[in-house]
C-alpha cells in the first residue's frame, strides 16, 4: 500500500542502497553518510530486498532485517524501507523503473560500492540502469583500479564524472556515474555470520 513507502517531493535527491542487509552493519551507516555529503543527496533510502538474486543462501527474514538496520542508522536523512517487498521486484532495473514511475520528478542516485561495479555486467539489464539513473560509486582508496577495468567502465567512460565534482551527480542526466574513495570500517555482512554475532531468527542481532 502506498502509505508503506517513502515519502519524497519532486526535485529531491534521493540516493538509494539497495542489498540484504543481512545484517546491516556500522559499515552501511559510514558509507550513506558519505553519500549524503559526496554526491549532494537530500535523503538515502536503504533498500532492504526480500532477497539477493545472486546468491543461493537466502536471507534472514526481512522483519528481523529491517528492525535491525533501523538500529543500525539513526539518520533523520535515511529511510529504511521493505517497499521492493510491497512492489514486487527483485531485480535493480526492475525497482528503478516502478520508483521512477511511482515518484514522478524525483531524481533517484544508484549508490553501490567499486565490488558492485566490477560485476556490473552480469546484472539483468545492466545498460538500462546506466543509461536512466545516475551512479554513484564509493570505494576504499586503492580500488579505483580494478574499477577502472571492470567493462561497465569501460563501456560507459565518457559519461563519467570527475569526482571533483560529486556534489552535481544528482543533476546530471543519465548515463552518468562517479567514483569517489572513501574511509570505510572494515566490516562485511557474511563476516559477521560466520563469527556467529548473527543469528536468524533470534534475538542476537549484535553488529
Amino acid at each position: 500500500m502506498r502509505h508503506d513507502f517513502p515519502y519524497a517531493r519532486a526535485g529531491q535527491v534521493i540516493g538509494l542502497l539497495g542489498g540484504s542487509f543481512d545484517p546491516a552493519h556500522a559499515g552501511h551507516a559510514m558509507i550513506t553518510k558519505e553519500a549524503l555529503k559526496r554526491f549532494g543527496l537530500d535523503r538515502v533510502w536503504w533498500l532492504v530486498s526480500p532477497g539477493n538474486p545472486l546468491k543461493t543462501r537466502g536471507p534472514a527474514p526481512l522483519p528481523q532485517r529491517m528492525e535491525h538496520a533501523r538500529e543500525v542508522i539513526d539518520d533523520p536523512r535515511v529511510r529504511v524501507t521493505d517497499i521492493e517487498a510491497h512492489i514486487g521486484t527483485r531485480y535493480t532495473a526492475r525497482t528503478l523503473r516502478r520508483l521512477k514511475s511511482l515518484y514522478p520528478g524525483v531524481r533517484f542516485v544508484w549508490l553501490m560500492g567499486a565490488d558492485n561495479l566490477g560485476q556490473l555486467d552480469r546484472w539483468q539489464e545492466w545498460r538500462w540502469i546506466m543509461d536512466n539513473v545516475p551512479v554513484g560509486v564509493l570505494a576504499r582508496p586503492g580500488q579505483r583500479i580494478s574499477a577502472r577495468t571492470s567493462k561497465a567502465a569501460r563501456v560507459y567512460g565518457a559519461a563519467r564524472l570527475p569526482s571533483a565534482h560529486s556534489t552535481l551527480l544528482g543533476r546530471c542526466a543519465a548515463p552518468c556515474w562517479c567514483f569517489v574513495n572513501v574511509p570505510m570500517i572494515p566490516l562485511s555482512s557474511s563476516a559477521i555470520r560466520k563469527a556467529g554475532q548473527w543469528h536468524a531468527g533470534s534475538d542476537n542481532t549484535g553488529a
